[in-house]
């Protein structure tokens, strides 16, 4: 296993981590052609309020969740990105976000039609990130706090690739970010 790195940045409040979500908006995203990273956690917060809109804290762990690229290694994003929220928003949103990688990698050893919906850029990240589970790996996964929720973060982040998607903005989810970070 490859060691992983250390988180490098945790943010200290909610105004710096919505800063660091508008900068999102001018890079362009890996994930498809013609996406910011930004679009790409917008499309992934609006997929999870469409399938779970009662779960607040999961629509901004989709808004987040990719929040350390740029920070770090792509195979390190996943606990990057987690840290890097825990202290604004919270255990759950963090959890969920740290793992979205080993969701793809459940997803990809227990359903066989997961991989052909892999976008080109999740095929060659899953090699990095360390690949298919093992079946003890798979039981691990099955064994921690919020696995099914990963696996709809998850499922929500292949779908959030669509250039010129008609999502709510940043603005709109101002507030639900502002009541997960004040539940922490």
């Amino acid at each position: 296993m490859t060691e992983r790195l250390e988180p490098s940045v945790a943010y200290a409040d909610l105004d710096s981590l919505i800063a660091r979500l508008n900068t999102m908006a001018t890079w362009v995203s890996a994930e498809a052609d013609g996406i910011t990273e930004l679009d790409h956690g917008l499309q992934c917060a609006a997929e999870l309020a469409a399938t779970a809109p009662d779960d607040e804290a999961l629509q901004i762990a989709g808004l987040v969740h990719d929040i350390g690229h740029g920070l770090c290694h792509i195979r390190d994003h996943d606990v990057v990105s987690a840290e890097a929220v825990r202290g604004v928003l919270g255990e759950r949103v963090a959890a969920l976000v740290g793992l979205h990688v080993l969701a793809k990698r459940y997803l990809v050893t227990t359903d066989p039609d997961y991989r052909a919906r892999l976008s080109p850029i999740s095929v060659a990240s899953l090699a990095a990130q360390g690949g298919d589970l093992s079946e003890s790996e798979v039981q691990a996964f099955e064994a921690r706090d919020h696995w099914r929720e990963a696996l709809m973060l998850r499922r929500a982040d292949e779908s959030a690739k669509v250039a010129g998607r008609d999502v709510p903005g940043l603005d709109s989810w101002l507030p639900a970010l502002a009541r997960v970070a004040a539940g922490v």
